[in-house]
C-alpha cells in the first residue's frame, strides 16, 4: 500500500482483497495509484463522508478496474466457465 497516509484496518484488509482479486492479474504496478485512489473513496463511503462526487468515481473506477461486471464486459473479460 502507498505510504501517503494511515490506512484503516477495513481500507487495509480491502487492498488485501482487491489485489487478490483474479482482476488483479490483468494490473501490473502502474495500477497502484489508481487502487489507492479508488481505496481513499472506499473508506469515505464507509466513514460517511462520501459526496455523490466520491461516490460517482468510486463506481467509475471499479468499473475501469473491471471489479463489476459491467466493468468485466466492457474490458472483455471473463471468468473460466463463464458463457460466452
Amino acid at each position: 500500500m502507498p505510504a501517503v497516509r494511515d490506512w484503516t484496518e477495513a481500507e487495509r484488509d480491502q487492498w488485501q482483497q482487491w489485489w487478490e482479486s483474479p482482476q488483479a492479474a490483468m494490473w501490473d504496478e502502474s495500477f497502484i495509484p489508481t487502487v489507492a485512489v479508488m481505496l481513499t473513496y472506499f473508506g469515505k463511503i464507509l466513514d460517511g463522508t462520501a459526496t455523490s462526487t466520491h461516490q460517482m468515481e468510486f463506481r467509475h473506477l471499479a468499473g475501469a478496474l473491471g471489479l463489476t461486471a459491467e466493468g468485466m464486459k466492457r474490458l472483455g473479460w471473463a471468468f473460466e466457465g463463464d458463457a460466452q
